[in-house]
């Protein structure tokens, strides 16, 4: 195991190639959730479990397609893990934290269709990379989306929350 290329492939996922900041792959969830930092917080680890769980589902997914010789199913059977397991979140978070539940409301089944979700597993076939691989980069590929919410998120409630600024003061000295 290369250490250096797992670190390489973190990076990259958080800052270089962030899946909000430079990709522009989930916008949707991200500019619904992120004006709360606790509800962009939950949405970012429900990204970060569901995009590392779907990078570990569907690696021996693609692999059976590959023996079977269906990869032009590759998308369609990725999209349908990929729905089973929000459903499983879903699920999770209205028995375990239903507060995060509610104020995730729709933003949550959206992550089914949220493209950065699908995009990690499909960069992960692209990319060629292996289980571990395409593992780390699901969680870190996450964590960036989590980064940018939770960045996103502190400026619009410091906006939310300061004092308008008044500018007639300043030409009285003028």
């Amino acid at each position: 195991m290369d250490i250096t290329k797992l670190l390489s492939i973190s990076l990259g996922a958080i800052l270089v190639n962030n899946f909000i900041l430079v990709q522009f792959l989930g916008i949707c969830p991200f500019m619904g959730v992120s004006k709360k930092m606790d509800t962009a917080v939950g949405m970012g680890f429900a990204v970060i479990f569901v995009m590392g769980l779907a990078s570990a589902l569907c690696y021996p997914v693609n692999v059976l397609l590959m023996k079977l010789d269906l990869e032009y199913m590759q998308t369609v059977a990725f999209i349908l893990v990929i729905a089973a397991l929000v459903q499983f979140v879903e699920m999770f978070l209205k028995k375990s934290i239903p507060t995060l539940y509610e104020a995730l409301g729709v933003y949550l089944p959206l992550i089914t269709t949220n493209c950065a979700v699908l995009g990690v597993v499909l960069l992960n076939v692209q990319e060629g990379y292996n289980f571990i691989e395409s593992v780390v980069y699901g969680i870190t590929g996450g964590a960036g989306f989590l980064l940018a919410i939770v960045l996103f998120a502190s400026i619009r409630e410091r906006l939310q929350f300061s004092e308008p600024v008044s500018y007639t003061h300043l030409r009285a000295h003028e």
